[in-house]
């Protein structure tokens, strides 16, 4: 036997298996059933391709009972010798376990691909019960956050987000949240992960604060008078709403109290664009730059430029150029921009942010899992999470860090909100997650993981909610290697001229290299120009000719263009052939084209 090789740090990445238990499912990685060739076959290498799935420095190995190797050390040392040699590595018997199972060495830095030869090897031997990789365990408690029993939506199966599964491969180290909010009011839950923001309300009547910009991002409190922001209006007090958010994606956790953040190793960055009555576009846009690198004129420099930014705030009326063109840049220094789809219980293509493009639009969702009463809705919502609804009890709602003070700040509180303001943080959290699991993502494919890995609502959303309900733990081993599913996607760039109230027009796209049929949550993004989308009819068209409705016409949907992503369960149909976008103007007086579509599988 060779002298033992020096104990490593990275014996085997088990994210994926820790966080496929705390998702409710196994994964087994045992293998049975020895072949009898000396050789592995097809069948065996595939089989132990897909066991292995993780890189791994060890394996236990079983043998059957009457084989030598079950008794002898020299027989199971000679056997990992041979094996080893057989799949071109450096194999080497270590010891024996209680069980009489043999520990194999398998060497330095073997990629998942060359343990599955090695597996491979040991399955085509009929003397071997099993060979299965020494895997590496964490403890698997839940935080000891006092409060953290009442977020369901975290944890619970039905509607919760599955954040916890996420956790044993990222927490959001090394990411800054711009939080574009109200502010941020101190809380010990909360302290720990602020770093230096800005505030950039330029109006003292709406900072009410004494002054205007300044590098003090505090929230003084938003509460108002009867009839002070509009008429009719009730008296309302402090909000605290941006720390409310901010509690959500990045409260401290395992601290012994409150609540657990999504990212909780994630830096918040409060930006202050909300005070008395709301806030303007102008401030808004400036802090949307200045979060993702950018410059403002008389602002210095930032210093903790955000990789994620979260707006949970918005108003009437479609995306604005002046909006969409802070959105584009901020995402070309690459910031992913989270944004609330609205609270309205209408089409989110008629309310900004919502409906700028480059940004992930989030729904709400209640905690049995449909669409929150209130939530907006539509072709530019792009994904859903917890909402909550607090109309028929409080603990439905959202629980997170605020304050008690009603109209100046008091003490420190936690306390349940409903919203689509509290469903876009916990996108925002996942996508700090996602961050954190792999520095090399990009805003757009950060948005394709959290699609493509997300879950069929559990209950209803009529009108539209995205691709379905967040799922963090999925999402999370996607972009770190380790199970769920990054996207392939197909594309057309060929624009096609769409006739007034004229026939059909199709843009097709070839899928090939798939096996099997396509998925059930097939992503189709769409990108058409239109003076009047009402108008248009749109369907995806799979190879043997079935058609599946992704929007029809509507008089009431009088906004332009139609930039969006659809969810189709296409597993009935197979992937690999021409698939078309069938698109069809149904009235007069409106012209458009096709510019781009896609297929993410």
């Amino acid at each position: 036997m060779r002298t033992p090789r020096p104990a490593r740090r990275k014996l085997i990445s088990v994210a994926a298996i820790s966080a496929t238990l705390m998702a409710g499912t196994v994964t087994s990685l045992a293998l049975a059933g020895p072949a009898t060739a000396t050789v592995p076959s097809d069948a065996a290498a595939k089989t132990a391709a897909a066991a292995v799935t993780a890189p791994a420095e060890r394996l236990i190995v079983g043998y059957k009972a009457g084989a030598t190797e079950a008794k002898s050390n020299k027989a199971a040392s000679a056997d990992a010798e041979a094996k080893g040699k057989e799949a071109g590595e450096d194999l080497d018997f270590q010891r024996r376990l209680g069980t009489g199972a043999a520990l194999v060495d398998l060497g330095d830095r073997l990629s998942k691909a060359d343990v599955a030869d090695v597996v491979a090897e040991f399955q085509a031997d009929p003397q071997v019960a099993y060979a299965v990789p020494d895997r590496l365990n964490k403890p698997q408690a839940d935080p000891n956050d006092t409060e953290y029993s009442k977020q369901w939506d975290l944890f619970e199966t039905t509607a919760g987000m599955r954040v916890p599964g996420a956790w044993t491969t990222a927490t959001g180290t090394g990411v800054t949240v711009a939080v574009i909010d109200t502010g941020y009011v101190t809380h010990s839950d909360l302290a720990a992960n602020i770093v230096a923001g800005y505030d950039f309300i330029s109006d003292t009547a709406v900072s009410v604060d004494g002054n205007g910009r300044d590098s003090n991002p505090a929230d003084p409190g938003d509460w108002s008078a009867a009839n002070e922001c509009q008429a009719g209006a009730p008296a309302s007090d402090s909000s605290w709403h941006g720390t409310h958010v901010a509690g959500t994606i990045a409260a401290a956790t395992n601290n012994g109290k409150g609540v657990a953040g999504i990212a909780y190793n994630a830096k918040i960055s409060p930006l202050r664009v909300l005070g008395k009555c709301g806030g303007y576009d102008s401030d808004i846009i400036d802090a949307i730059t200045w979060a993702s690198g950018g410059t403002v004129s008389g602002v210095p420099a930032n210093t903790n430029v955000a990789k994620v930014i979260n707006m949970s705030l918005g108003g009437g009326g479609a995306c604005t150029t002046a909006t969409q063109t802070a959105i584009n840049n901020a995402v070309g220094r690459g910031t992913t921009v989270v944004v609330a789809a609205g609270n309205s219980n209408a089409n989110a293509a008629n309310y900004s942010p919502a409906s700028c493009s480059n940004v992930i639009s989030v729904a709400a969702l209640g905690r049995t899992g449909s669409k929150a009463y209130y939530s907006n809705f539509g072709s530019t919502v792009d994904i859903a999470a917890p909402g909550g609804e607090t109309n028929t009890t409080t603990a439905n709602g959202i629980l997170s860090t605020l304050n008690a003070g009603t109209k100046t700040a008091g003490s420190e509180s936690y306390d349940y909100y409903q919203g689509t303001s509290m469903a876009a943080p916990h996108i925002a959290g996942l996508a700090a997650l996602a961050k954190s699991a792999n520095s090399a993502l990009t805003p757009a494919q950060i948005e394709s993981a959290i699609k493509t890995n997300s879950r069929a609502l559990p209950g209803t959303c009529s009108g539209g909610c995205g691709a379905g309900l967040a799922d963090a733990a999925k999402t999370v081993q996607a972009v770190s290697g380790t199970g769920g599913s990054t996207g392939t996607t197909f594309s057309s760039t060929a624009a096609v001229s769409i006739p007034d109230a004229g026939s059909a027009v199709e843009s097709p796209i070839a899928v090939s290299g798939r096996t099997g049929n396509a998925p059930s949550a097939l992503q189709v993004g769409v990108d058409i120009t239109h003076t009047f989308r009402g108008d248009l009819v749109i369907d995806l068209v799979a190879p043997d000719g079935t058609a599946f409705r992704l929007k029809p016409s509507s008089t009431s949907d009088s906004a332009d263009n139609v930039s969006a992503t659809y969810t189709v369960d296409a597993s009935g149909e197979t992937a690999n052939g021409t698939w078309k976008l069938r698109v069809q103007d149904v009235a007069s007086a409106d012209t458009g084209r096709i510019n781009s579509w896609n297929l993410t599988f």
